[in-house]
């Protein structure tokens, strides 16, 4: 009898601990507004992302842009990118003033701040659809252009300094991939792999202070993208700090164009079912 009572009060000691663990779910998932597999989905993206954004100075939100982009419309993404590029972009950012080219990081922050709001407008004006087709087709381009070292060389000039960030803000308003035409400006320079991860670790880092502004003033930033923000940063920061424990100069060349190959996988991806 005393062994029954036993099992009793430890089968409903883990009945109480099943329910507990299911009202947790239910309250995060009413939360965040997302489905169990969404939720799963977006973290597995985001761990993905913090790793090639630690190892190669960007790529976050293109990659969770491109694989997320047909659960969640790019202005609800958006802010939720800004919330997860800004947790990287703290956790790197001592590597990031020691290496890199300050002048390239002002000038493209300066344009940037002047793009930003134009595409953002762009995105809360669109139908979300055809923001969904644009955010896509810019990853798609873009990755496509890195992955053929397609760099032209009025990028090496000044004028293409400030240009590459009006357009990088332009983008980042569309669909925050601002940091891979940065990276593109950079590859035109032929700069070295920890220069131009550097670089594009600041650009980031300095970006964080003017679209945070922007996102309040278009009333972008709200109460629902902070949480789901929120919730996935200690994700972004596990993948991060395991991408940049990673990073080996050597290894530069064939983990980017693994990268960019995985990037216009998903954006073409997208556009396919975006199509059907």
């Amino acid at each position: 009898m005393k062994n029954l009572i036993c099992r009793c009060i430890v089968s409903l000691g883990l009945l109480r601990s099943k329910l507990d663990n299911r009202d947790l779910v239910e309250t995060i998932q009413n939360l965040v507004q997302l489905t169990s597999m969404q939720m799963v989905l977006c973290t597995g993206v985001v761990f993905v992302a913090g790793m090639v954004r630690g190892f190669s100075g960007f790529a976050l939100s293109a990659l969770i842009m491109a694989s997320v982009a047909l659960i969640l419309p790019p202005i609800e993404l958006i802010p939720i990118c800004y919330i997860l590029e800004a947790t990287a972009s703290l956790i790197m950012f001592r590597g990031g003033i020691r290496d890199a080219n300050m002048k390239i990081v002002w000038g493209m922050s300066i344009g940037s701040a002047i793009g930003f709001p134009m595409g953002l407008y762009a995105t809360k004006t669109l139908p979300v659809e055809t923001s969904k087709f644009i955010a896509l087709c810019i990853i798609l381009c873009l990755a496509t252009a890195q992955l053929l070292r397609v760099s032209p060389k009025f990028l090496a000039r000044t004028s293409g300094l400030y240009a590459s960030g009006l357009t990088a803000g332009i983008v980042t308003g569309l669909a925050h991939v601002g940091g891979m035409v940065v990276a593109l400006y950079v590859l035109a320079r032929e700069a070295p792999a920890r220069t131009m991860r550097a670089s594009l670790v600041m650009f980031l880092f300095i970006g964080m202070f003017t679209s945070l502004v922007y996102l309040l003033g278009f009333g972008v930033m709200n109460k629902l993208a902070f949480i789901r923000g929120l919730l996935l940063a200690p994700v972004v920061v596990a993948g991060v700090l395991i991408g940049s424990a990673m990073f080996r100069p050597s290894l530069e060349a064939a983990y980017k164009k693994f990268c960019l190959g995985l990037l216009i996988f998903l954006a073409f991806t997208g556009l396919l079912r975006l199509a059907l």
